[in-house]
This record gives structure tokens, C-alpha cells and sequence, in this order.
């Protein structure tokens, strides 16, 4: 059974081939069960397998047309009582091989109990299994993080046809009967062919001994179908790339659109980071340099076409064969990306220049692949909510179930995606870069040798910590043999939210954020700096500390990503979430617990927290194998409600709040049930603990006190 989120695809290859199914007229035909889709129906003995599969929307993939060339339409029958479904199957029921059928297996080979559907007819009740354990059969891709099928249906199909040879008697043109042979074989209704295949199609059919592979391009039921690539003779393999354009890094995958399979994948730091760290300051220098659009444009499709030469050598594929593209980013890498100038999205009312799908030639925007390749961007839901978040959307669904899912992707601004079935709502957050390594002390960038894990001791308040490229916490044997190569060099994002979450457990920050001074008379970790005290994580070069604006830095940050998220519960009517997934690269590495004491994210089972990857490219590649997932995201973009934080009278209020950890008036009964979070002081702000604050005695002040012990 398809799992849940699959999008269910009606069958358009061919389109005047289809019959109606399960009708009272032949309900003496022979029952056929397609595994693993669940799919059956009835059908006139002498119905060819692939056929039956056509119209009941299963898909078997068949480059050939039937004609016992590709290959690709391999199934297998199972054999025995399944008293289940009330069919009795055997290979007996399905009919003989055939000449073509002899051929195929004679030259290409055919495994055993496989059977080649176009050739093959149903004779009787057929149980019909489409392989799933090789790539060639793949019928689904299945998602880095789960094991969700995805059902393909991609806007390219391949389309093998043989042509008349013209004569003295049949004045008409090459194209004209290569059109009329499409048609005739595919069940095209109408056909438009590229203009710059106009000059090559007399020599591709006569090279091809006037055989030759079509890539048809149809996006949306209502288009004409378009002939985008020609080859002669048989052609097997076609690809499409799926690219997410992050602020920070650009990730990209080259997908065999016949499969599904994932042939190559890379990634590679966006150049624009020279322009601006974070997105308002590459809006500024567009702001302040009459040729600071068109620079960062460059730089961002030179990068993409890096990642292209990088993913076709890893799969070893040429750029021809890539036909299909999908991109996804934030709102101003999408305008810098189209060529857009994104100095509207700078201020209020935040205005797109485009916000709904865009469906362009790649050569539009220099993006050298097939001649007639194409490229699909997403539809981005706000000013400051992209068609990378409609991507992550599309991806996890809150759309398509009865749980209220909260999605975070936390990066230099963040978006947050809130609802169900019955509602979606969207905003996003202006976090800044300090999650990311920046306006930190110590911090730094994901890299060998960051500090990525830690942890305090509450009695000693002595400090291990993991960095990236070691396995070893710091106080193991072997731990500095580990790092030697890197050394330990900073502090990046991951690490700052859990030793800052760390610090709060162990008393040495207060709830509001400032460091206890009258610690240093326990720990020389607790020092003087200024007119305030840090905490210092490692000794040696370089000496890493968390000063006190390190700490307000991610006050800050988590404060800004709590409010939008209040504000989005507010308008739910809701006091609680569900379900919490992090999205994006940073999102992986985020422990829950700690981004919970933080107050990063409202209170939830913790077991209900997860990390769910680069769910923008688990996006981009659906829309790249499933047109219906393009239709589902553009409806369901049509009907999520925006919000812009800065235009919300409360945001500031629930701001104030959200600097506290884990929140001044939330209350965190799961977390306070999961984890021992310390007794509520207050320290002033040169350093010096007090007695608590006198809280208000309410009905959420009395459940946060008792739900911290």
C-alpha cells in the first residue's frame, strides 16, 4: 500500500487508451491485483499487462510503446490461492511469451518469473508484481529521512516511435509524420515541437533508420503536449535535477526521471555569503551598488552550474540528458536566482515580484543543459516565506493530517509553517546569524574541529565536548590523537544552543540570561570580563569563552523564533503543538531536548521532535517526479494564510517573554517531566544572584512553578 502522503495519479500515457474499469458489463473478466499498490480491477481476456496497468494509474514505466525494446516494463506474477482478494493466480493466466518478447530475452537477458508487460496478455485472475529491488524497475524514490513512497509522474516522458520513410506518393514533411506517429503510438491529442529542433529532425530520423526517442514535455493536464529533445533510434535514460538554494548553501540532486533513482548528489557554500551573511544585508548592498543584483545573480548561477559538472560526472551523465529542473529557495535567493531585484522584499509590505510557480526554459536563465530542458521553481507563500518552505510543506504535509505540525527551518531568518488538514498558517522570523556561528565569540561555521555537543557538570561545572570529524567526547582517552589534524577551532551552531541550554541547567546562567558571577568563587570556568562574568568552555589557542553578549546574542535569536511561533499558535486558537520538525541542514543537528530548555520551540513530547534533513530537496525532487505534487503545492500555497510578524501588535510582547529560558510565562510540564530544569533566581546585571522575582500568581505561573518542581 502506498504510504501516507503518496499523491494519488491519474494515468496520461496514453491518453486515448483508457477503459472503465469494474463495470457491470464485464465482471466476468479476469480480476488483476497490482502489488504494491493495492490497485485492481477487471479486464477483457487478451488485455496486455501494461495496458491494465495504465488505466488502473499504476505505473510501469515503457520507453518503447509496447514494442519489447526497453525493458523497462519488467513484472512478475505470483502464483497461488489469495484468499484475501479471492484470486487464484498462476503463470498459466498469463499468456505464452511472444516473438518480441523471445527476442528481448535472448539479447538483453530477462530474469526469471520476470515477464515484460507490453508483450504479455491476461488470460486470467492475475496477481502481477512490479519489481521494486532494481533501479530500471523502481517504481517509487523514497525520502533520505523515511521511508514514504512517492508515486512517479513526471512533466517529461520518453516516447520510442518508428516513422514512415517519405515517398514519391507522400508529400508530406519528416515532422509531419514523426507528429503523426507520435500521436498515432502515444494518444497525443495535440503536439508542438520545439523551434530548435526544427532543423535537426531530418538528419536525427535518418540517423536513426527512421526509429527514433522523443522527450515529451506536459506539465499541466490542460497543456499541449511539446516535443522538447529528439534522439535517433532508441533512447533509455532521461534526468532532472532538484536544487534547493539556500542562503548559506546550495544542495542539489541529478534524478533519473524514468527511476527516480538519486544518480548524484552535492552541495557547495552559496558565494553570495561575500556579498552579506544574512539575506537584509545582500539586500542592502543591492540597495547601495548599481550593479550589486546583477554580481550576486552571476555568482549564484555560476555556483549552480559548478554543482551541475559536479552531480553528471558523479553519475556519469552528460548534460544533455538532463531535461527537467526544480529549484526552491527564500524569497530573495529566488528573485536573485530568476534575475529579480529583491529590494521590494526589504521593507513593508515586503512585496514579490512573482510569487506564484514559474515555468521557464533552463536556457532562460543561462542554465546550459538540453537545449529544451525545463525549469520549475515552486510558488512562494510570502514576502518572507519562499517556495523553499512550500517545498518543506509539500515534503512533511501538515496539509494532509489531523495532528497541528509545527515545521521550523531554522537559519538566518527563519520559517515556520504551523497547521493541519483543516488550516495552515505561515510566518517567518528575522532569527539573524547568530544560530549559524555568527556574532559569536567563538563561533564558526559547521566545519572539522568545531565544538558541536556539549556538556556541564552541575556540581563542578567543568565542561566535555564532541567536535565535528571526532567521535570522543574531551575528557575520553585518545580525544586530542582524534583532533589533531583540526584542532578544536570554535564553536558552531548546534554547540552554542546546547552549551547555553547547559549553563542554564547548571545554575550558571539565570533564567533571564545573565551569568551568575558569584560562581567564579566555585569554578575559575566562571570569569571577570568586564562588568560581566563568562563561562570558559575550552583552555588553550584559541581560548573559547561564552561571554554574556554571546548569551544575549541567542536569547535574542530563540526569543524572535518563539514569538512567530506564538503568534501562529494564537492564530490557530491553539495552546499546544503536536508534532515538531526541524527542517534544513542546521535542523539535523539540533538536539530537541536542548533546543526545548532553550524555549527555541514551544513544549512537546520530546519524542515527538525530529530532525527531518533537507526536507526543501526532499520537496524539490516530489515536484520534479510527480507533476500532481506540483498541482498540490500550488493549491495548497493558495490556502495558507500569511502572517507578518512585524505587522502583529503582540509579537513584541510575546518577544519579552521568550528571552527567558525556557519562557517567562510558558509553561513546559513535557519538558519539566523529561528533564531536572534548575530553580528559578534572578542575577542583576553586573552579576550578582538575588532571590527570585516575585512571580504572578496565575493560573500559567502557578502550573510553570509546579511543573519545574
Amino acid at each position: 500500500m502506498a504510504a501516507a502522503g503518496a499523491v494519488a495519479v491519474k494515468p496520461v500515457w496514453p491518453e486515448d487508451k483508457r477503459a472503465t474499469v469494474n463495470s457491470p458489463a464485464n465482471i466476468t473478466d479476469p480480476l488483476v491485483l497490482f502489488m504494491p499498490s493495492g490497485k485492481r480491477g477487471r479486464f477483457p481476456v487478451g488485455t496486455p499487462v501494461l495496458d491494465a496497468a495504465r488505466q488502473l494509474g499504476v505505473y510501469v514505466e515503457s520507453v518503447c510503446g509496447g514494442r519489447a525494446t526497453c525493458g523497462r516494463c519488467q513484472v512478475e506474477v505470483q502464483e497461488g490461492n489469495f484468499a484475501k482478494h479471492k484470486i487464484v493466480s498462476s503463470n498459466d493466466h498469463i499468456s505464452p511469451k511472444g516473438a518480441k518478447e523471445e527476442r528481448y530475452e535472448r539479447v538483453r537477458g530477462l530474469p526469471e518469473r520476470r515477464r515484460l508487460s507490453c508483450s504479455a496478455q491476461i488470460l486470467g485472475d492475475l496477481v502481477v508484481d512490479v519489481p521494486q529491488d532494481t533501479v530500471i524497475n523502481a517504481q517509487t524514490i523514497r525520502k533520505d529521512a523515511d521511508t514514504r513512497v512517492i508515486a512517479r509522474d513526471s512533466a517529461i516522458h520518453m516516447c520510442y516511435v518508428e516513422i514512415e520513410e517519405p515517398d514519391m506518393h507522400n508529400p508530406s514533411g519528416d515532422l509531419d509524420r514523426l507528429k503523426i506517429a507520435l500521436m498515432k503510438d502515444w494518444g497525443l491529442k495535440s503536439l508542438d515541437f520545439d523551434f530548435h529542433l526544427l532543423p535537426q529532425v531530418q538528419g536525427i530520423l535518418r540517423k536513426g533508420n527512421w526509429t527514433a526517442t522523443a522527450a515529451i514535455h506536459k506539465d499541466a493536464e490542460s497543456e499541449t503536449a511539446r516535443v522538447i529533445a529528439l534522439w535517433p533510434g532508441l533512447k533509455n535514460e532521461a534526468y532532472g535535477l532538484a536544487c534547493d538554494i539556500g542562503s548559506t548553501t546550495i544542495a542539489m540532486h541529478l534524478v533519473s526521471l524514468l527511476s527516480g533513482r538519486v544518480a548524484a548528489s552535492s552541495g557547495t557554500s552559496n558565494p553570495q555569503i561575500r556579498f552579506g551573511e544574512d539575506l537584509m544585508s545582500r539586500v542592502s548592498y543591492v540597495m547601495m551598488n548599481p550593479d550589486g543584483r546583477e554580481g550576486m545573480t552571476v555568482a549564484v548561477r555560476e555556483a549552480i552550474s559548478g554543482l551541475v559538472d559536479k552531480v553528471c560526472a558523479e553519475g556519469n551523465v552528460q548534460r544533455n540528458d538532463i531535461l527537467d529542473s526544480v529549484f526552491v529557495g527564500n524569497p530573495i535567493m529566488h528573485h536573485l536566482f530568476l534575475g529579480i531585484d529583491p529590494t521590494e522584499l526589504g521593507g513593508a509590505p515586503f512585496a514579490l515580484a512573482v510569487s506564484g510557480a514559474v515555468h521557464i526554459k533552463a536556457l532562460d536563465i543561462g542554465l546550459k543543459l538540453n537545449q529544451g530542458a525545463r525549469l520549475y521553481m515552486l510558488p512562494c507563500i510570502a514576502g518572507h516565506v519562499g517556495a523553499d518552505a512550500a517545498a518543506v510543506t509539500l515534503s512533511e504535509g501538515p496539509h494532509r493530517q489531523d495532528e497541528m505540525m509545527l515545521i521550523v527551518d531554522v537559519g538566518t531568518n527563519a520559517e515556520i509553517v504551523l497547521g493541519n488538514r483543516q488550516r495552515v498558517v505561515a510566518a517567518s522570523s528575522p532569527t539573524g546569524p547568530a544560530f549559524e556561528g555568527a556574532e559569536i565569540s567563538g563561533g564558526q561555521r559547521a566545519a572539522p574541529g568545531a565544538i558541536e555537543r556539549v556538556r556541564i557538570d552541575p556540581d563542578t561545572l567543568e565542561p566535555k565536548y564532541r567536535v565535528i570529524g571526532s567521535e570522543l567526547w574531551s575528557d575520553e582517552p585518545g580525544f586530542l590523537d582524534s583532533v589533531q589534524a583540526t584542532g578544536v577551532t570554535g564553536i558552531c551552531g548546534s554547540g552554542i544552543i546546547e552549551v547555553v541550554a547547559e549553563m542554564y541547567l547548571a545554575g550558571i546562567i539565570s533564567e533571564d540570561g545573565v551569568v551568575d558571577g558569584g560562581l567564579s568563587a566555585r569554578s575559575p570556568r566562571v570569569t571577570a570580563n568586564g562588568r560581566t562574568f563568562s563561562y570558559v568552555l575550552k583552555e588553550g589557542e584559541p581560548r573559547i569563552t561564552i561571554t554574556q553578549t554571546d548569551v544575549r546574542a541567542i536569547q535574542l535569536a530563540k526569543a524572535a523564533l518563539y514569538a512567530g511561533t506564538k503568534l501562529l499558535m494564537e492564530k490557530q486558537h491553539t495552546d499546544h503543538v503536536d508534532r515538531i520538525h526541524f527542517a534544513g541542514a542546521f535542523g539535523s543537528f539540533i538536539d530537541p531536548k536542548y533546543a526545548m530548555v532553550l524555549g527555541l520551540i514551544p513544549d512537546c513530547d520530546l519524542d515527538k521532535v525530529s530532525a527531518v534533513g533537507n526536507a526543501a530537496g526532499a520537496g524539490a525532487r516530489m515536484a520534479l517526479l510527480n507533476r500532481g505534487y506540483r498541482r498540490e503545492i500550488e493549491e495548497t500555497v493558495s490556502r495558507i494564510e500569511k502572517i507578518e510578524t512585524a505587522l502583529e501588535s503582540k509579537f513584541q510582547e510575546h518577544f519579552v517573554y521568550a528571552m527567558a529560558l525556557p519562557n517567562k510565562v510558558d509553561p513546559f510540564p513535557k519538558l519539566s517531566a523529561a528533564v531536572k530544569l534548575p530553580p528559578r533566581k534572578t542575577v542583576s546585571e553586573d552579576g550578582i544572584a538575588g532571590d527570585a522575582a516575585p512571580r504572578r500568581r496565575s493560573r500559567e505561573g502557578h502550573a510553570a512553578r509546579r511543573g519545574r518542581g
